[in-house]
C-alpha cells in the first residue's frame, strides 16, 4: 500500500526531513559557534556571543591593553565645539606655564622641531588637544612619553593647556619649504566603493569639527605611523571607529601618499 508523499508514514520522506535538520543544526554549528570561535582574535565569552558574532550582531569595542572596566569603550571623552568653554587671557596664561613642560618636544609655540615626528599642537581646536590628554591620562590611548606626562594632569590643566595652543600660529618649517603636492583623490573625494570617506570632510581647517585635529604640516612620519596604528587596531581611541573604518580600507601606497600631502602644506 502506498503512503501519501508528505505523511510521517512515508519512510523516505522520514528519512529526507531528518537527514535536511541533521545538515541545518550541524550548519548552524560550525557557521554560528565553531567558525566565530576559531577565527576571533580575543576569545568570545559565551555561546551567546559566537551566535551574535556569526549574525553580524555588533558588540562593544574591548581592548586588551585595558582594564576590565575601561575596555568597554575606546575612549570617555565626547566633546562639542563649545566643550572646552570660553577661552580668555587667564586660561591662556596658565596653559603657558603647563606648556614649558612640553616644549622640549613640541616647541615653545607648538611647534615641533623639523626631524622628530612630532605632531604640532599650534593652531589646533582646543577640543582636539583637550580629548586626546584625557584619552593619554585615562589610557585610551597608549603612549610610553605621554602617558607619565599626563597623569598629573587636572582637567582644567588640560583645558588650559588646550586653550594656549588653539591660539598659536604654526611656523613654517623650512623642511616642507617648496613641496608642492597635488591634492590625492583619496583626500578629496574618499573611495566610496570600499566606504573610505573623504578626509577633508572632517579634516579641513574651515570644517571646525569637534575633536578632530587639522593635518595640515603634521609630520610625514607621524601621519603615516597613526593610519597604521587605526588600521592595524593599535590605536582606538576615535569615537564611533570611524577612522579605524576608514584607515582598515587604506593601502600602504594610499597611506604614504596622504601623509606626504598633509605634511606639505
Amino acid at each position: 500500500m502506498n503512503e501519501p508523499l508528505f505523511s510521517p508514514k512515508n519512510r523516505w520522506f522520514t528519512v529526507s526531513v531528518a537527514a535536511v535538520v541533521a545538515i541545518a543544526v550541524a550548519a548552524a554549528a560550525i557557521g554560528f559557534v565553531w567558525l566565530p570561535r576559531a577565527h576571533a582574535r580575543a576569545a568570545v565569552a559565551s555561546l551567546w556571543d559566537s551566535i551574535c558574532s556569526a549574525a553580524g550582531a555588533p558588540a562593544p569595542y574591548r581592548s586588551p591593553g585595558l582594564p576590565e572596566e575601561k575596555a568597554v569603550f575606546p575612549t570617555t571623552v565626547i566633546v562639542a565645539s563649545e566643550f572646552t568653554g570660553p577661552i580668555d587671557n587667564v586660561a591662556v596664561g596658565r596653559g603657558a606655564t603647563l606648556a614649558l613642560q612640553c616644549s622640549m618636544c613640541h616647541g615653545a609655540r607648538g611647534t615641533a622641531t623639523v626631524g622628530t615626528n612630532t605632531p604640532h599642537l599650534a593652531g589646533q581646536p582646543p577640543s582636539s588637544t583637550y580629548k586626546q590628554l584625557v584619552d593619554f591620562k585615562s589610557g585610551h590611548r597608549p603612549s610610553a612619553i605621554m602617558q607619565p606626562l599626563a597623569t598629573n594632569l587636572s582637567d582644567q590643566d588640560m583645558r588650559d593647556l588646550a586653550a594656549f595652543y588653539s591660539q598659536q600660529v604654526r611656523e613654517s618649517l623650512t623642511g616642507h619649504a617648496g613641496i608642492k603636492v597635488d591634492v590625492p583623490r583619496i583626500a578629496s573625494n574618499g573611495s566610496p566603493m570600499r566606504n573610505v570617506g573623504a578626509c577633508a570632510t572632517c579634516h579641513s581647517p574651515g570644517v571646525a569639527r569637534a575633536a578632530t585635529p587639522i593635518l595640515d604640516g603634521l609630520p610625514q612620519a607621524y601621519l603615516v605611523d597613526q593610519l597604521k596604528a587605526f588600521k592595524s587596531g593599535r590605536r582606538a581611541n576615535d569615537i564611533n571607529q570611524q577612522m579605524r573604518n576608514a584607515a582598515h580600507g587604506l593601502t600602504d601606497a594610499e597611506i604614504d601618499v596622504l601623509a606626504k600631502y598633509y605634511a606639505s602644506r
